[in-house]
């Protein structure tokens, strides 16, 4: 038998792994009697777990919240796990979550051994992301309220602003929480439509918990992240960016006459029309000209411009930075 230490660490990782564990079952995990389990439960909450028990034949144990946040136990795959998904967080676009999961990394790699660490940072450098551009915050509050009610398998009410304004009161069951794009979406069926449906959460408020529980039906989807992929296909409207590039006509069309219409300004430079998926590839469009250029309309490329000009002048500075501390570096004779 394992010892008291190893067995309570055993346990907690148990209790953690599933939301409520029946006394019969749990004990046969552990290898162990009713009794030395309820005696290793006490230990658990001597140490600050929060632990309820269900008396009775279908009694049984479940982690419970707490007043303070008490150590977890965690294995080799879900610790590499934890220090990438909190990389991803620090960028993810999730308000007041980025700042927090620096500090919460810096927690994790300081303790790692160093197996592990060479896991992580071999995921980072061979990783690359493909977010582009700007996108609307989620609510850390609201994609945890979401999430506890995905896992719990709870219906859930919440306000609900559609892409076209309107606003309205949604009852649903929870299925799965998508990221698409640093764009949050909740993929759940709509009691109030009688339909799948998938929810940016930029767009939901005061999520609230019913109490009442459902049995997971089947989506009509290979996944959740193929669902709200369909879903985006059948409802993107395309984006026209109007630009006034600083380059004669000729120029301008040998990189664009296949994707815009381009009018010369009599001055030298050129008037811009590019209609595209989004934004972001009618920017992408305007800087393989190679000359300056100033954005008509409409905001969302404004903003998309901004954000790539701050993001650019950040790893500038980066760059001048290593290069100034490289140099201060004297190498010994």
């Amino acid at each position: 038998m394992a010892s008291t230490g190893s067995r309570a660490l055993q346990l907690l990782s148990l209790l953690q792994t599933h939301r409520y564990w029946p006394g019969h079952e749990l004990a046969d995990r552990l290898g162990i009697s009713p009794r030395t389990l309820r005696r290793d439960v006490e230990r658990l909450r001597d140490l600050g777990y929060p632990v309820d028990a269900t008396r009775g034949v279908a009694g049984g144990y479940q982690l419970a919240a707490g007043a303070s946040l008490p150590p977890l136990v965690v294995d080799d795959d879900e610790a590499v796990a934890l220090a990438v998904g909190l990389r991803t967080a620090a960028q993810s676009g999730i308000s007041g979550v980025d700042e927090a999961s620096v500090r919460a990394l810096a927690k994790i790699v300081q303790v790692m051994p160093p197996r592990l660490r060479r896991r992580v940072d071999a995921l980072r450098m061979t990783t690359l992301s493909t977010t582009l551009g700007p996108a609307p915050s989620a609510d850390a509050g609201i994609l945890t309220a979401l999430a506890q009610a995905c896992r719990d398998e709870e219906r859930i009410e919440f306000a609900y602003v559609a892409r076209d304004g309107q606003a309205s009161t949604r009852t649903v069951e929870p299925h799965r929480l998508v990221s698409i794009e640093r764009r949050w979406y909740l993929v759940a069926y709509d009691l109030t439509r009688f339909d799948w449906r998938s929810f940016r959460l930029d767009r939901i408020a005061s999520p609230r918990p019913t109490g009442t529980r459902f049995r997971p039906r089947v989506l009509p989807a290979e996944d959740a992240a193929a669902y709200v992929r369909q879903s985006l296909h059948s409802v993107v409207e395309p984006v026209v960016v109007e630009a006034v590039v600083e380059a004669p006509l000729e120029r301008v069309l040998d990189v664009l006459q296949r994707w815009a219409d381009v009018e010369d300004q009599g001055d030298g430079s050129s008037r811009v029309r590019i209609t595209a998926d989004s934004a972001e590839w009618a920017l992408f469009g305007l800087a393989a000209v190679d000359a300056p250029f100033r954005i008509l309309g409409p905001n969302e490329a404004l903003i998309a411009a901004a954000d790539w000009g701050e993001r650019f002048t950040r790893s500038a500075a980066a760059l001048v930075i290593d290069r100034e501390a490289a140099a201060r570096v004297t190498v010994p004779s």
